[in-house]
Protein backbone atom coordinates (compact mmCIF):
# COMPACT_ATOMS: atom_id res chain seq x y z
CA UNK A 1 0.00 0.00 0.00
CA UNK A 2 1.33 3.39 -1.01
CA UNK A 3 1.80 5.66 1.98
CA UNK A 4 3.07 9.23 2.08
CA UNK A 5 3.54 10.96 5.42
CA UNK A 6 4.29 14.67 5.56
CA UNK A 7 5.83 16.43 8.55
CA UNK A 8 7.69 19.56 9.57
CA UNK A 9 5.08 22.28 9.28
CA UNK A 10 4.24 24.87 11.89
CA UNK A 11 3.76 28.54 12.64
CA UNK A 12 6.42 30.72 11.02
CA UNK A 13 6.89 34.47 10.87
CA UNK A 14 6.96 36.22 7.49
CA UNK A 15 10.46 35.97 6.07
CA UNK A 16 11.13 32.82 8.04
CA UNK A 17 12.00 29.31 6.94
CA UNK A 18 10.81 25.78 7.49
CA UNK A 19 11.69 22.37 6.06
CA UNK A 20 9.04 19.83 5.22
CA UNK A 21 9.64 16.10 4.92
CA UNK A 22 7.73 13.40 3.10
CA UNK A 23 8.35 9.80 4.12
CA UNK A 24 7.32 7.28 1.48
CA UNK A 25 6.59 3.58 1.76
CA UNK A 26 4.80 0.83 -0.11
CA UNK A 27 6.40 1.46 -3.50
CA UNK A 28 9.82 1.80 -5.10
CA UNK A 29 10.34 5.45 -4.23
CA UNK A 30 13.48 5.91 -6.32
CA UNK A 31 11.62 5.01 -9.52
CA UNK A 32 9.08 7.82 -9.27
CA UNK A 33 8.98 11.53 -9.93
CA UNK A 34 7.51 13.15 -6.81
CA UNK A 35 5.54 16.31 -6.21
CA UNK A 36 4.53 18.85 -3.62
CA UNK A 37 1.11 20.46 -3.76
CA UNK A 38 -0.64 22.78 -1.33
CA UNK A 39 -4.11 23.92 -0.46
CA UNK A 40 -4.77 27.31 1.07
CA UNK A 41 -7.91 27.88 3.13
CA UNK A 42 -10.93 28.07 0.85
CA UNK A 43 -8.94 27.36 -2.31
CA UNK A 44 -8.20 24.38 -4.53
CA UNK A 45 -5.06 22.31 -4.75
CA UNK A 46 -2.07 24.17 -6.19
CA UNK A 47 1.00 22.45 -7.61
CA UNK A 48 4.16 23.73 -5.91
CA UNK A 49 7.15 21.69 -7.04
CA UNK A 50 8.31 18.45 -8.63
CA UNK A 51 11.51 16.45 -8.61
CA UNK A 52 12.68 13.74 -10.98
CA UNK A 53 13.23 10.20 -9.77
CA UNK A 54 17.01 10.67 -9.53
CA UNK A 55 16.72 14.18 -8.09
CA UNK A 56 18.63 15.79 -10.94
CA UNK A 57 15.71 17.79 -12.30
CA UNK A 58 13.50 20.09 -10.27
CA UNK A 59 10.53 22.25 -11.19
CA UNK A 60 8.75 25.06 -9.38
CA UNK A 61 5.60 27.12 -9.62
CA UNK A 62 6.35 30.75 -10.40
CA UNK A 63 4.90 31.75 -7.04
CA UNK A 64 7.64 29.88 -5.14
CA UNK A 65 10.58 29.92 -7.55
CA UNK A 66 13.72 31.22 -5.91
CA UNK A 67 12.31 30.72 -2.40
CA UNK A 68 11.54 26.99 -2.17
CA UNK A 69 13.93 24.11 -2.83
CA UNK A 70 12.89 20.50 -3.36
CA UNK A 71 15.25 17.59 -2.77
CA UNK A 72 15.15 13.88 -2.10
CA UNK A 73 17.15 11.10 -0.50
CA UNK A 74 16.29 7.85 -2.24
CA UNK A 75 18.28 5.84 0.29
CA UNK A 76 15.90 7.10 2.98
CA UNK A 77 12.74 7.06 0.83
CA UNK A 78 12.24 10.70 1.77
CA UNK A 79 11.58 13.93 -0.08
CA UNK A 80 12.06 17.40 1.33
CA UNK A 81 10.84 20.92 0.66
CA UNK A 82 12.84 23.81 2.06
CA UNK A 83 10.69 26.91 2.32
CA UNK A 84 12.55 30.21 2.68
CA UNK A 85 11.46 33.87 2.64
CA UNK A 86 7.97 32.79 3.57
CA UNK A 87 5.01 35.06 2.85
CA UNK A 88 1.55 35.09 4.39
CA UNK A 89 0.20 33.81 1.09
CA UNK A 90 2.25 30.63 1.56
CA UNK A 91 -0.09 29.63 4.39
CA UNK A 92 -1.56 26.28 3.37
CA UNK A 93 -1.71 22.58 4.00
CA UNK A 94 1.25 21.06 2.17
CA UNK A 95 1.08 17.58 0.68
CA UNK A 96 3.49 15.31 -1.10
CA UNK A 97 1.95 13.35 -3.93
CA UNK A 98 2.54 10.94 -6.77
CA UNK A 99 1.48 13.43 -9.41
CA UNK A 100 1.03 17.16 -9.79
CA UNK A 101 -2.69 16.80 -9.24
CA UNK A 102 -2.22 15.45 -5.75
CA UNK A 103 -2.90 11.77 -6.39
CA UNK A 104 -1.88 9.56 -3.45
CA UNK A 105 -1.18 12.49 -1.16
CA UNK A 106 -0.87 11.97 2.57
CA UNK A 107 -2.61 13.77 5.41
CA UNK A 108 -0.55 16.89 4.88
CA UNK A 109 1.37 19.24 7.14
CA UNK A 110 0.12 22.74 7.94
CA UNK A 111 2.32 25.76 7.34
CA UNK A 112 1.00 28.99 8.79
CA UNK A 113 2.88 32.20 8.04
CA UNK A 114 1.86 34.93 10.42
CA UNK A 115 3.37 37.56 12.69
Amino acid sequence: EVQLVESGGGLVQPGGSVRLSCAASGFTFGNFEMHWVRQAPGKGLEWVSSISSNGFSTYYADSVKGRFTVSRDNAKNTMYLQLNSLKTEDTAMYYCALDSGGVGRGQGTQVTVSS
